[in-house]
């Protein structure tokens, strides 16, 4: 892991995978990129994969504020471009899905397509209360029973790894008090992306039909809004699509960006 400076003024923790078509991987509000740990090694031999610590998580800076939707999508941009990537594919899962899908509207050429992972289409609709309540009863710092507390009310519909669970639980402890509120307060504020235009490359999505998180319709609605984008609905699956599926995931982002012609090497978009 490397840490780049940003002209944003925040350096994030970044690692980078493998070789060949580009792809961000976003986490969500909340986790780091280890959430990712379980999919990286499934996406090794095609793609080169870029999985940074967002702003305020991990070993990336954590300034008392600028925590909202766009901030997230600044650092992105800047990001790509110290690393003197001109495009690529981003996979956001949750919320990383929502900062990728405004990357997408307000610079579209800088991406490739989009795979969004239990996304949500809008933020403001539905108030999450029960998250806000727990968020006002974490310690400063945040302690592994505040944590687990709030991993209570996100519940899982397959079984995962114990191991995996607890490097969450480690990976979600270096994020401070303030992180936590100001982000989720960030995303909620924020319009819609889909409010405030058309995103016009290619996007899979991919929902849990189980989600207990967003409201059911919220996949549907992506697709509709998003012209030629292809939804995949998993049964069986809540909304943490990513950490209870990640071997579907990984094939259907592998072939989903396999079946399109790459826009960094022939310079044509397809939608």
């Amino acid at each position: 892991m490397r840490r780049i400076a940003l002209a944003t003024g925040v350096e994030l923790a970044v690692q980078e995978y493998g070789d060949g078509t580009p792809v961000l991987l976003l986490h969500a509000w909340g986790e780091t990129h280890r959430v990712f740990d379980r999919l990286v090694p499934l996406l090794l031999d095609t793609l080169h994969l870029i999985v940074p610590d967002q702003r305020g998580v991990g070993e990336s800076s954590k300034p008392p504020d600028g925590y909202g939707l766009f901030d997230a999508v600044d650092d992105v941009v800047a990001l790509l471009d110290e690393m003197g990537v001109d495009a690529c594919w981003i996979a956001g899962t949750s919320s990383g899905g929502y900062v990728a899908q405004q990357v997408a509207l307000s610079h579209p050429e800088r991406v490739s397509g989009l795979v969004l992972i239990g996304a949500p289409s809008n933020l403001q609709r539905r108030s999450p209360d029960f998250l806000v309540q727990q968020l006002s009863l974490f310690h400063d710092p945040v302690t592994r029973d505040d944590i687990h507390t709030l991993n209570g009310v996100l519940p899982l519909h397959a079984s995962v790894p114990e191991t995996y669970l607890e490097d969450q639980v480690i990976a979600a402890l270096t994020i401070p008090t303030h992180v936590w509120r100001a982000g989720l307060e960030g995303l909620i504020a924020a319009e819609p992306p889909i409010q405030r235009g058309s995103i016009t490359i290619p996007t899979l999505i991919l929902w849990g039909e189980e989600d207990d998180v967003l409201p059911a319709e919220q996949g549907a609605e992506l697709a509709a809004a998003i012209e030629g984008s292809h939804l995949v609905t998993y049964e069986g699956t809540g909304h943490l699509v990513l950490v209870e599926q990640p071997e579907r995931v990984a094939e259907d982002v592998i072939s989903f960006i396999a079946g399109l012609p790459d826009p960094v090497r022939n310079g044509t978009r397809t939608v």
